[in-house]
């Protein structure tokens, strides 16, 4: 099982955590409501986790062009 973060924009790998057990509590996880479970997280067939969060490029372009936000994808 591995858990797999993606940027939601650009779908750039970000890192990646192979473990056989991970702790959701030492991840975070389960300070997450079900709303942002359901937005942030997708469970792959093959028991991964893929978590989607915001790369630094795609970080530092929000913050350039603040009215970004207003949008799903901003990158074509």
């Amino acid at each position: 099982m591995a858990i797999i973060y993606q940027c939601r924009h650009c779908t750039q790998e970000i890192g990646r955590l192979e473990e056989q057990v991970l702790d959701a509590a030492l991840l975070g996880i389960d300070r997450l409501t079900a709303k942002e479970k359901q937005e942030m997280m997708e469970y792959q067939a093959n028991g991964d986790i893929k978590i989607y969060a915001i790369c630094d490029t795609c970080e530092a372009a929000l913050q350039e062009h603040p009215h970004y936000h207003e949008l799903d994808y901003f990158i074509q």
